[in-house]
């Protein structure tokens, strides 16, 4: 079933894009800007919180240096939650050891005082064909 994409959609859209901008600027705090003070990342190597991840990135321990969704993401709304799963590829350096992801993401939004902030982002590393 495909859907025709709403204003809202372009919205959170872009809001996922400008984010994923402030993420390959590896800048905290624009980053920092874009979570809810609660938000964690769940992955393969367990869940960390959000003061962990910017901790990383203003260490400079963890850069990016590209990310980019691939493909038609999928949005659905529950009240003022969206859930919004797409493909995002990235090349990042942890430590000085350079990787590159391509990973499905699912990132859950809250609108609160006119804008979209991430609670919670899950990465599952893309399986290739």
């Amino acid at each position: 079933m495909t859907t025709t994409p709403t204003s809202t959609d372009t919205v959170l859209l872009a809001v996922l894009d400008d984010w994923q901008s402030a993420i390959v600027a590896n800048d905290a705090d624009a980053i920092g800007s874009f979570m809810t003070d609660d938000w964690i990342i769940v992955s393969e190597t367990g869940i960390a919180t959000a003061e962990r991840f910017l901790d990383l990135v203003r260490s400079g321990a963890l850069t990016h240096s590209a990310m980019r969704r691939v493909g038609a993401p999928r949005i659905r709304y529950h009240g003022n939650t969206a859930l919004l799963t797409t493909r995002v590829t990235n090349t990042a350096h942890y430590q000085g050891t350079r990787f590159d992801a391509d990973e499905w993401t699912s990132d859950v939004f809250i609108h609160v005082n006119g804008h979209w902030r991430c609670a919670l982002t899950h990465l599952t590393t893309r399986k290739p064909d």
